[in-house]
């Protein structure tokens, strides 16, 4: 199989430049599979997580077991689900919940209950009410997000603009005792810029990378083109794009590409791709991109709005995996299920830092697309 045709697909053409707020059928959305996990993902979580071969299969299996435990514990929580994140010590999901008396109803689950203060919900309307406030935030704010882990609210600000990041919480009318200022001399950017999971190329110049083949194209950042604007290799357009605000477009190619539901890993391996099931806070995760390749890490916060040079981009989800230009739009996926598209981020993959993903189900669901799978 020739690399260039990792994430393309047959089909006709879907929708026209132009009229993707129209789109709005529901998107496919698979549950965890009990597919085997490739080789090449088991050796980069070796690389870049620490772990023997048979500690990443552990986990793998754990994480599985965990992301199935969290889809039923949100449901049956409901208003006073708190949250949850994996524990690797643990080897399992923690849960948070309002109400003490649900606690043996988390155990049956398999996850372990924490009693918190503020619901998810909660804590999801403080980020909103931040969001709506974004436009007036300070210079020095570079983003906030929900830390269930700490079941608060986090504020990232520039170092020595506390004060600043405080005035904004307190403007905004939120509940402070829910919020905690970080200062971090992180400054977040778009990763679209020059010359670099396969490469394509808009119209404009830029390289990208794609994130996963859907039926029709397939889906990546939203901040690497404008609808209606062409790409190469493979040769398309974005029928669909938004940035910001969110940071997800849709590619429609050419009837001539055939779509794989596979990741390359930059070795000559692929991962497949069986699903979008979503991966609870603390688990493994790898991301492929045309520029630094195959890199893996742990999910560190969810529902985070970013704010770039270009504007603030709510709902992305926060990974301790290295990225650089070029690798925006790449894949995001943990174990065989996709998770979601680069968006930008801080550092890079010799010294370190941060990057930032568009969970995929949000695109999936915005223009009706099915997701390809085996």
């Amino acid at each position: 199989m020739k690399p260039r045709t990792a994430a393309r697909i047959t089909g006709a053409a879907l929708v026209a430049a132009g009229t993707v707020a129209a789109l709005t059928a529901p998107a496919t959305i698979a549950e965890p599979s009990d597919a085997p996990v490739s080789p090449e993902l088991v050796s980069a979580m070796q690389r870049d997580l620490g772990l023997t071969a048979d500690q990443a299969r552990v986990r793998l299996d754990q994480e599985t077991v965990a992301a199935r435990a969290d889809s039923a514990l949100r449901g049956a929580l409901a208003g006073s689900y708190g949250g949850s994140y994996f524990d690797a010590n643990l080897g399992k999901l923690v849960v948070g919940t309002t109400d003490a008396a649900r606690s043996d109803e988390v155990r049956a689950a398999g996850a372990e209950p924490r009693q918190v203060a503020a619901s998810e919900r909660q804590l999801d309307e403080i980020v909103e009410a931040l969001d709506r406030r974004g436009a007036q935030a300070p210079a020095a704010v570079t983003g906030w997000y929900a830390d269930v882990r700490e079941n608060a609210v986090v504020v990232t600000t520039q170092p020595g603009a506390s004060e600043q990041a405080t005035g904004f919480v307190r403007d905004a009318q939120v509940s402070q005792e829910t919020v905690r200022v970080l200062e971090s001399p992180a400054q977040p950017e778009t990763y679209a810029d020059v010359v670099g999971g396969y490469a394509y190329y808009t119209a404009a110049g830029a390289r990208c990378s794609m994130g996963f083949a859907v039926q029709g194209g397939f889906v990546t950042a939203g901040h690497c083109g404008a609808p209606g604007e062409g790409t190469t290799q493979p040769t398309g357009y974005f029928a669909g794009s938004s940035f910001p605000g969110n940071d997800y477009a849709f590619v429609n190619t050419g009837t001539d590409d055939t779509g794989h539901p596979l990741v390359y890993d930059y070795s000559g391996g692929y991962v497949r791709v069986s699903g979008s099931a979503e991966a609870p806070l603390g688990s493994s995760i790898c991301r492929s991109g045309s520029t630094t390749g195959w890199h893996c890490g742990t999910v560190l916060a969810k529902n985070q709005s970013v704010r770039y040079q270009e504007g603030t981009v709510s709902g992305l989800t926060r990974t301790n995996v290295c990225a650089e230009p070029g690798d925006s739009g790449g894949s995001f996926i943990s174990g065989n299920q996709a998770q979601g598209m680069t968006s930008g981020g801080w550092g890079d993959c010799r010294t370190g830092g941060e990057t930032y993903y568009q969970p995929v189900r949000e695109v999936l669901s915005a223009y009706g697309l099915t997701l390809l799978t085996q």
